[in-house]
């Protein structure tokens, strides 16, 4: 099962790097591709799950390797649900006008590249707590969430002044902005799975903490 989870990480990792580089360079065969690309994480998502399933009701595992079992089922949720914000990303790229170019200008501006580093970090930060069962690289993974955060708060006041200043490009910032609320869910998705791997291997449940959550106006 583990080797199955590896798979599918594998593979979403793939689909949102793909997604963002289809978006940056208005390319729409790439967008196409991730797109068709979901089904196999939508199949590995639901074996997964069979998986986990047949060890509850065969083995009743328990202490951690019920703990293991209950992780990576919410790990594999997780997973799907990054899978899905790659192929909304893809689906925005296909409806961009074809001759759209993203100017340099407005993704420095919106800090697009930099939160795309960072996701693309924190997904493969919580595959190296899984594979080494490190706490310490989970709670990094944690950590980089705050950054996320920040970009995602100061996004809508930043691609605002850019609009007033380049009025005819209101539907590129519309759809800027919509794509920088997802990755800021992506990085929220990667926590999620960091605490899975924190309570899987120390028995300690730290979603909804205070200091996660401060300052944020969800």
């Amino acid at each position: 099962m583990n080797e199955e989870v590896l798979e599918m990480w594998t593979l979403v990792d793939q689909q949102i790097h793909h997604a963002m580089e289809a978006l940056l360079k208005n390319d729409k065969n790439q967008a196409y591709s991730v797109v068709c690309r979901e089904r196999k994480v939508n199949a590995y998502e639901l074996k997964i799950d069979s998986d986990c399933e047949d060890i509850i009701a065969l083995y009743a595992p328990v202490a951690i390797d019920l703990r293991y079992v209950l992780s990576i089922f919410k790990i594999n949720t997780n997973l799907e649900r990054l899978g899905d914000f790659a192929e909304s990303i893809a689906r925005s790229v296909m409806n961009l006008p074809d001759d759209m170019v993203i100017s340099e200008n407005i993704i420095l501006a919106s800090r697009l590249e930099e939160m795309c580093q960072q996701v693309f970090s924190m997904l493969a930060l919580a595959r190296e707590a899984l594979e080494k069962e490190d706490v310490d690289v989970a709670q990094q993974v944690i950590a980089k969430d705050n950054l996320v955060d920040e970009i995602n708060k100061q996004a809508l006041g930043i691609v605002a002044a850019y609009l007033e200043k380049h009025p005819k490009e209101a539907y590129l910032c519309l759809v800027l902005i919509s794509i920088i609320r997802k990755l800021e869910r992506f990085g929220d998705h990667c926590t999620n799975i960091a605490e899975e791997i924190i309570f899987y291997l120390e028995a300690k449940v730290v979603k909804h903490s205070e200091k996660k959550y401060e300052g944020r106006d969800e």
